[in-house]
């Protein structure tokens, strides 16, 4: 812990004038009663209420300290820390076209995908792990990091009005998908490198074809794991409708055929997931990957610690106030 304002423990000094005043004067301000021999009162036994006649003054010391800590301004330090870890570097890249909307999977698809997703990043602690979203183009919304909280607040901002809204080209393009992950881990000293590709429909745009895709990553021994979101037959479909919401079921049109061969030239397995439970499946697999060490540096943040010592300057003076006016009360 680290003080701000360390000169303000100065004010500490005040207590020496203090207690050389109460210890000279208190005697001099004590009720006295003159008695002609007190042989009879020596060996008394004193009330637990004499031996705790102090307990006020100690009392307001330690509050005034107290408040001598708080004006100092407690925090905690910034520090670097480093450790070498054992991890995977994964970079999934998550179809967020608007067909993604079907309800067949509880919520939604994409509110599936984003809770098994956010769930597997908090499990796995030392990976490397960035996230690619795609519909008609694909984009990078977080690189690979450790600093798992940003990339799952990230992954829950994941939105598929983006392009319904015009920011990016509606439609799937899978191809692009996958080798917008695959330049995120060329780079990549780890020795197993992943792709997780979630979609559920057929790739209609891009200038790249998911099986060339498919070759590049298997060129950098990158594996890619190809998942189909959805039924295999038809699935509820919220359509807007005159400024209101009508259900109207929609085929399923995800490409098996091509994800299963981009799956198999890139040394990864296809996932059928039409329920949450299978679509949890593909990561307990990547568990049993072999992992790489890497070196992570983790950054500690500084933040005001004052909290715990004003709460007690307040019992100490609350209670100093009540024993003086309850058992340690004088009369005039």
């Amino acid at each position: 812990m680290e003080f701000a304002n360390k000169e303000y423990f100065l004010l500490l000094l005040l207590l020496i004038p203090y207690l050389i005043w109460y210890l000279l004067y208190r005697k001099k301000s004590e009720p006295t009663m003159r008695m002609s021999d007190t042989f009879a009162y020596r060996y008394a036994p004193k009330s637990m209420r004499v031996r705790l006649l102090g307990l006020p003054m100690l009392l307001r010391i330690i509050t005034f300290v107290l408040v001598v800590i708080i004006m100092a301004r407690p925090q905690t330090h910034n520090s670097w820390g480093s450790r070498t870890v054992e991890g995977i570097d994964i970079m999934i890249a998550m179809d967020v076209s608007t067909s993604m909307l079907a309800e067949d999977l509880k919520p939604n698809r994409i509110e599936a995908a984003k809770a098994v997703a956010s769930q597997f990043i908090s499990d796995r602690a030392d990976d490397n792990i960035g996230l690619t979203i795609f519909a008609g183009e694909s984009f990078t919304q977080c690189p690979m990091t450790t600093d798992h909280t940003s990339l799952i607040n990230l992954l829950q901002n994941v939105r598929t009005d983006i392009a319904a809204k015009g920011l990016i080209e509606d439609g799937t393009a899978i191809g692009m998908g996958i080798v917008n992950a695959v330049s995120r881990l060329r780079e990549s000293k780890a020795k197993s490198k992943v792709v997780i590709l979630l979609t559920d429909g057929v790739n209609n745009r891009g200038d790249i074809s998911p099986l060339t895709a498919a070759n590049i990553a298997k060129s950098m021994g990158i594996r890619v794991y190809t998942i189909a979101l959805g039924s295999k037959t038809v699935a509820p479909y919220p359509m807007p409708v005159g400024g209101t919401i009508q259900y109207v079921n929609v085929r399923a049109d995800v490409d098996t055929k091509t994800l299963s061969e981009i799956a198999s030239i890139a040394n990864g397995k296809f996932y059928q997931a039409t329920t949450t439970r299978e679509l949890k499946k593909v990561y307990e697999d990547i568990d049993k990957l072999e992992k790489t060490r890497m070196d992570v540096k983790k950054f500690s943040k500084r933040y005001e610690a004052y909290q715990g010592f004003a709460l007690a300057a307040v019992i100490t003076m609350l209670l100093e106030i009540l024993l003086r006016l309850t058992v340690f009360r004088r009369l005039p």
